[in-house]
């Protein structure tokens, strides 16, 4: 029963479709752009930077603020339900008839907040893995598996509990990329930068 608050709100902030309000404020419905995803990636495609910046950062506050408010109801186990309420919302919220994001934004703000030097790994690795790819998609599942072994390591007396649960969010998370996946394999997959194909 203590994680029924928790749930509930981790899931109504992860629903929050920041990227998809934020390009309304331009005129534009970011479903009807490139890939049609919600997430940051897709924002860039329409040309502003800024509104791309925003959206990243609000999605990744949003896990940072879930994990900080279930901590304050439920504990460390209330952070932790809470964070993966609020991918969960992310990747599937209701007002979206449960077609939301990827989570890569979502699944950094909740690592950063259980241990913030293994937040600060997953960043570098999503960075260091684009960067080096020019594939957002790669760098967003590298960064995704990083997530639970640096909690591992990072996460005090709780690690396993939080790796446990940010290596469920990351196989969720690669499931979500299964159609980038594909275009991986048959090399039609946007670099960054690329408009979607």
């Amino acid at each position: 029963m203590d994680w029924i608050a928790p749930i509930a709100i981790g899931y109504l902030l992860g629903s929050i479709p920041f990227g998809l309000l934020l390009t309304r404020m331009i005129g534009i419905d970011i479903r009807q752009v490139g890939s049609g995803n919600i997430g940051t990636t897709n924002v860039l495609r329409t040309g502003n930077k800024g509104l791309a910046a925003a959206t990243l950062l609000l999605d990744a506050g949003k896990g940072v603020a879930a994990v900080v408010i279930g901590r304050q109801l439920g504990g460390e186990m209330g952070g932790i339900v809470a964070g993966t309420a609020a991918f969960i919302g992310h990747c599937f919220p209701v007002w979206l008839k449960f077609r939301g994001g990827k989570g890569v934004a979502t699944i950094l703000g909740i690592t950063l907040a259980a241990a913030p030097l293994a937040g600060v790994i997953a960043l570098a690795t999503w960075l260091g893995g684009a960067l080096a790819t020019r594939y957002s998609s790669v760098g967003g599942m590298l960064a995704a598996i990083a997530c639970p072994i640096a909690a591992w390591f990072l996460a005090g007396e709780w690690a396993p509990g939080w790796s446990a649960h940010l290596a469920l969010l990351a196989a969720l998370l690669i499931f979500q990329h299964r159609e980038n996946l594909a275009r991986l394999r048959a090399g039609t997959e946007s670099k960054i930068g690329q408009k979607a194909k």
